[in-house]
């Protein structure tokens, strides 16, 4: 259902068919990182990649499969929801997403979120 394919930002999440809008494109498994460790990460390149993680957000994940791999949008064809119980970081469509088509999600968690971020965004 889903490559990953150059990008106008690196690297990408592409679908490789129709994605219908609320099916699960990925469910990526995490390595949890406690609060006291994460920190020694913000300052590498993992920082780019980790996902805010437990009840009170006092940890990171870092996901595996294609999970760290999707690009940021402030107008997002996809989100992704921590799935705490399965230990996973679970991504979703939120319209119907074309075959050849980039899958982005909002960095910030929330689709509809425009905070800033720790990037400048394009």
């Amino acid at each position: 259902m889903i490559e990953i394919k150059k990008s106008r930002y690196g690297r990408g999440i592409f679908a490789t068919r129709t994605i219908q809008k609320g099916e699960m494109i990925h469910q990526a498994p995490v390595i949890v990182c406690p609060g006291d460790q994460y920190r020694k990460l913000k300052n590498t390149v993992l920082r780019n990649y980790y996902f805010n993680w437990g009840k009170n957000y006092d940890h990171v994940a870092i996901a595996l499969g294609y999970g760290s791999l999707f690009n940021h949008s402030y107008s997002p064809n996809a989100m992704f929801e921590n799935n705490l119980k399965e230990e996973t970081v679970d991504f979703v469509a939120l319209k119907t997403i074309k075959a050849g088509e980039e899958i982005f999600v909002n960095y910030n968690g929330d689709p509809d979120d425009k905070g800033p971020l720790w990037f400048d965004v394009w």
